[in-house]
């Protein structure tokens, strides 16, 4: 056997250990066959749902992994996010151009019309992000359930959100705070492979970085004049803009390979760059392996979503099973 043979037969086997531990991972009494017997079509539902938007508008995947992403950081996995009010989470600066709330509220009244209190919001967002991912040609993953959904939503509570501007610093900071190392952070950062982000949030990396009235020097000359073009100085900054330049609607390691040649649109992920152990993760997922790497991310991607959605789960007594994802009971 070749040796690109042993490294395919050393990533297969790899693939089958993991699919095979999914169901244990998580935390507290999470699992995989949470509704197995409550309400066996709930996976189902949601995945037909996220199905129907996603047909209907590929973008939305991106919107669905964000939503469960920024709910995770702010009072744990628990559909806080989802909660509407003038003071709830979701109205917070940082939670600009947050979407997918439709989908989800659709779900939830499917499975509420077919088994009544049981399946929770939180739960409905966890299994949409990986049905986003799924569906835009990533990894799937058996998601843990039984999250029961939070009864907090503040706005001041996600202050400390991961930011477009952030150093590595202050991201390995805000990541380590809720139990997630440098690899986590590299990996679900990953997931911008299939994102968008408004002008208004790096364009002035484009023609007034740290005040010097010019352009940030680690983005590729040719690249800025691509993003210029999008984003000019006095637009009204609310234009869409991939994440990834080269296949913004397929999850694959492009996105690294543009971190890697100063191609990155945010601030906070170019910086991955500059640091030591990020970079060196980074430059793993964009090598130059063809396929091989593509699967390795794969592997560490679902593993990471499955560490991040079960950060400060309630489970059992706590929380509640919210009737409407955007009202608690």
């Amino acid at each position: 056997c070749t040796i690109q043979c042993r490294m395919a037969y050393i990533s297969l086997l790899s693939l089958i250990i993991l699919s095979t531990s999914f169901s244990v991972e998580g935390q507290g009494s999470l699992k995989a066959s949470f509704y197995s017997s409550t309400c066996p079509r709930a996976e189902a539902i949601v995945k037909s749902t996220v199905q129907t938007n996603f047909n209907k508008d590929p973008t939305i995947a991106a919107g669905l992994l964000r939503l469960h992403f920024h709910d995770c950081f702010v009072q744990g996995c628990d559909g806080s996010v989802l909660i509407a009010g003038a003071s709830a989470e979701r109205n917070a600066l940082t939670n600009i151009g947050l979407r997918g709330f439709e989908v989800i509220d659709d779900a939830k009244t499917q499975l509420e019309a077919l088994c009544p209190g049981v399946v929770s919001c939180a739960d409905i967002l966890a299994l949409a992000a990986r049905d986003s991912v799924d569906l835009s040609n990533g990894p799937s993953w058996s998601v843990p359930l039984g999250r029961r959904d939070g009864r907090v939503s503040s706005s001041s509570e996600a202050s400390n959100l991961p930011a477009p501007a952030d150093s590595v610093a202050v991201q390995r900071q805000k990541f380590a705070a809720k139990g997630l190392n440098d690899k986590d952070l590299v990996t679900l950062v990953g997931a911008h492979t299939i994102g968008q982000t408004d002008c208004l949030f790096f364009r002035y990396r484009l023609y007034n970085f740290t005040a010097t009235g010019n352009a940030d020097p680690t983005i590729n000359q040719a690249f800025l004049a691509q993003l210029r073009a999008l984003c000019p100085p006095n637009g009204a900054g609310t234009k869409r803009v991939a994440l990834d330049k080269d296949s913004q609607t397929n999850f694959d390691v492009s996105y690294f390979k543009n971190v890697k040649g100063g191609n990155g649109v945010l601030e906070s992920d170019q910086r991955l760059w500059d640091d030591t152990t990020t970079s060196n993760v980074v430059q793993n997922y964009a090598g130059t392996i063809r396929g091989l790497l593509g699967l390795r991310f794969d592997i560490e991607f679902s593993k990471a979503m499955i560490k991040m959605s079960s950060i400060g789960v309630k489970t059992e007594s706590q929380g509640e099973i919210r009737k409407i994802c955007s009202k608690i009971n």
